[in-house]
């Protein structure tokens, strides 16, 4: 598959324009290699590791959603520096798909929600609120264990998630008037928890998002580079 093809195809599963504006010029080919794609790789992070395997393995793209290169970069130097060596060395392309991903039908939220078995889901501005058959044990079970609690959430009847970093008031403001029992996210801060008008469940941020990239990857048929959560960068 030619790089413009294989793009396109990403733009129309998760569109650009979905993208928030902190994330503008930060999703899309960001790294360049080679222009015939013959084996592609997913990730949830550009890491050391994430691209080392990718180009082990023999791939042309590597597919992720955080990007690794966030601020204009004055130096290639650095943990950064090595991650752009790695990919440049190899000819792996990096493509990211950040918050249009989390926007996008299929996306970051859509496998959550999936994974715990929302239904009658309506979607927030980041985020969704779906009915809710689990308890705290089972859904601790299907995030691997990574939960913590504030709050007594009791009975939860319908859950807001939010993928990623989504503890923000506004949000959980509008998630009590979708009727969430329960807030589900990850990076909590103490403020937010002192002021939250519901119950929180704090998870990782890698156990939250990494289905995402997971199902992304079964759905296109490419391989998935699983990381320990504790050397991915956040």
């Amino acid at each position: 598959m030619d790089i413009s093809e294989f793009i396109s195809l990403m733009e129309e599963i998760a569109p650009p324009e979905l993208a928030e504006e902190f994330d503008e010029k930060r999703i899309g080919l960001i790294i360049e290699g080679k222009s015939d794609l013959q084996k592609i790789a997913c990730a949830l992070d550009a890491t050391d590791y994430s691209v080392s395997e990718a180009a082990d393995m023999g791939c042309d793209m590597l597919v992720v959603h955080h990007t690794p290169i966030w601020d204009a970069l004055t130096r290639i130097n650095g943990k950064t520096g090595s991650i752009i060596k790695r990919a440049l060395n190899s000819g792996v392309n990096i493509y990211v798909m950040h918050t249009n991903f989390d926007h996008a039908k299929g996306g970051i939220n859509d496998a959550l929600s999936e994974l715990l078995g929302l239904t009658n889901i309506d979607n927030m501005s980041l985020g969704v609120v779906g009915d809710c058959c689990l308890d705290l044990n089972e859904i601790s079970e299907r995030l691997n264990g990574s939960l913590r609690v504030y709050g007594n959430p009791g009975d939860i009847n319908r859950l807001a998630v939010a993928g990623g970093s989504g503890f923000d008031l506004s949000l959980l403001n509008e998630a009590c008037e979708l009727g969430a029992d329960a807030f589900l996210s990850s990076e909590l801060k103490h403020n937010i928890m002192l002021k939250s008008p519901i119950p929180l469940i704090e998870s990782t941020h890698y156990d939250l998002e990494s289905p995402g990239m997971k199902a992304l990857a079964g759905r296109m048929g490419w391989e998935f580079i699983e990381e320990k959560p504790d050397i991915c960068i956040y």
